[in-house]
């Protein structure tokens, strides 16, 4: 008599399905599409460009977060914003939300920290260039570092567009 392999590779029917119908922008009128199209107005346009709610299962929210540090201040506000979400859904709903580090498309509409200029419009004069890396030289974490770099880049190109600048 043969014996079975292990089928290490089992998913659940309803996940499949989920996925394909995501896949396809399939939309199923449920009260967890609901509570997706909710979670921009519970949590804010701040929140929701750093979020992703990805579903709703045994009344748990499960949310894709951009990073660790959003991961954190969302914990501290986790209480807050499940009340939020079952305000707008009229009932007690989601009673946990569960964050974890993913994907995030990026909505550019929905930016509020979008660029009104394009650096590559301005370009940074090497003393500028040199000035950005050795302020970030010691900076260890490569997302902080960038983060900065961009802030210092469009810092120094205000202050150069700036019409109350002074000439030289």
């Amino acid at each position: 008599m043969r014996k079975r392999s292990k089928q290490a590779n089992l998913q659940k029917l309803g996940n499949i399905l989920q996925d394909i119908l995501k896949k396809h922008n399939i939309n199923i009128d449920s009260e967890e599409q609901r509570l997706l199209e909710i979670w921009n107005k519970a949590v804010g346009t701040q929140i929701s460009v750093h979020t992703r709610p990805e579903k709703l299962k045994r009344n748990t929210l499960f949310v894709n977060v951009s990073s660790s540090v959003w991961m954190q201040q969302l914990h501290i506000l986790k209480s807050e914003i499940i009340k939020k979400i079952n305000q707008y859904l009229g009932k007690e709903l989601v009673k946990n939300i569960h964050f974890s580090i993913g994907v995030i498309p990026s909505t550019p509409s929905m930016n509020p920290y979008q660029a009104t200029f394009s650096p590559e419009s301005c370009p940074l004069k090497d003393k500028e260039k040199k000035l950005i890396e050795k302020s970030t030289s010691s900076v260890t974490d490569e997302e902080l570092k960038e983060i900065l770099t961009r802030v210092m880049t469009k810092n120094i190109i205000r202050r150069r567009l700036s019409p109350t600048r002074k000439a030289r």
